[in-house]
């Protein structure tokens, strides 16, 4: 299919998937299957990306570094914060500025919640928020929805299960927002200490969202479920170790937990895993999360596309 890659769309920053209209997470998703299927041209030839990353990423970093490389693009940055200035003192400010200076596009984690909307909001060069604390992850949600599609042929109308880290996973709260335009019904399963938070619920009350909320992870309800999503419990959020050891290990997932699952279901995490999901669930074919990490490529490179403003005729 022909393509025009002069930037005729003005550059955006995307920074939560709620600034997202349900026909640009749908354009997003047609684009991602257009890069599945052509993942390398010389879309960003000439362009500059730069991937600063203020907290730890393997999978992240690598998606987003993969995409540039194979559309064209050339990549600054950093993974590691201490060897900048930043441990000088240098206030996040002052590094978007500069690194601005440098880059047609920012791709950025951070451990503060609301620093990529910061950074957004005192510089024109794009931002794309690769996750803030525990608030929002929307390239994971893009490769979330693109994972869903591609197994159920469809967003609508669909049962998605969230275990495990629902008051931290930012991966969660970003998916059930995305979500919301589709339908979709929820079953929150996790302990007190761990609930999906009362903003998030409220949310689906305002809107009319459909969700059973469950300490128990029962056969009922995997049964009942098309969309699985196991999380991580994740120690780096907590600041009382206690209360982490406590909850770490209530909700893991078998492969005997599966055999009554409908054939079209699917486990998806956005790893890295650490228990949650035993060793001999990947055997299952119902086991997707592999598959899931791969397709963060392609929808990578849609976000990055579309942030910069390119027009891709498909």
């Amino acid at each position: 299919m022909p393509t025009n890659a002069d930037n005729t769309n003005a550059p955006r920053s995307i920074v939560s998937i709620a600034d997202l209209s349900k026909e640009e997470i749908l354009s997003l998703i047609r684009l991602a299957a257009y890069f599945e299927e052509r993942p390398n041209s010389k879309l960003l030839d000439g362009k500059v990306v730069a991937t600063l990353f203020f907290e730890p990423s393997t999978r992240t970093r690598l998606s987003f570094e993969t995409a540039v490389n194979r559309l064209g693009g050339r990549i600054i940055g950093f993974s590691d914060p201490a060897a900048t200035s930043t441990s000088k003192g240098e206030t996040l400010k002052d590094t978007i500025k500069m690194v601005a200076n440098y880059a047609d596009l920012i791709v950025m984690r951070h451990y503060l919640e609301g620093a990529a909307r910061y950074a957004s909001e005192i510089t024109e060069v794009p931002i794309i928020n690769a996750g803030d604390g525990a608030h929002q992850h929307p390239s994971q949600t893009m490769l979330d929805l693109y994972s869903i599609y591609k197994t159920q042929d469809r967003l609508d109308d669909i049962t998605v299960t969230m275990v495990g880290d629902l008051k931290y996973g930012r991966t969660v709260h970003s998916l059930l927002m995305a979500l919301s335009h589709f339908r979709a019904k929820f079953n929150f399963v996790a302990c007190d200490e761990l609930r999906m938070p009362e903003e998030f619920r409220l949310f689906c009350d305002r809107n009319g969202i459909e969700y059973h909320e469950s300490k128990d992870f029962s056969p009922e309800v995997i049964a009942d479920t098309d969309i699985l999503y196991m999380t991580r419990v994740q120690r780096e959020r907590f600041t009382d170790l206690m209360e982490y050891e406590r909850v770490k290990d209530l909700y893991n997932l078998e492969a005997s937990m599966l055999d009554a699952a409908k054939d079209s279901m699917r486990v998806l995490h956005p790893l890295p895993r650490v228990n949650e999901i035993a060793q001999d669930v990947d055997d299952s074919p119902k086991a997707y999360y592999f598959q899931q990490a791969k397709n963060g490529l392609y929808a990578r490179q849609a976000m990055i596309c579309t942030a910069l403003g390119m027009d891709i005729r498909i």
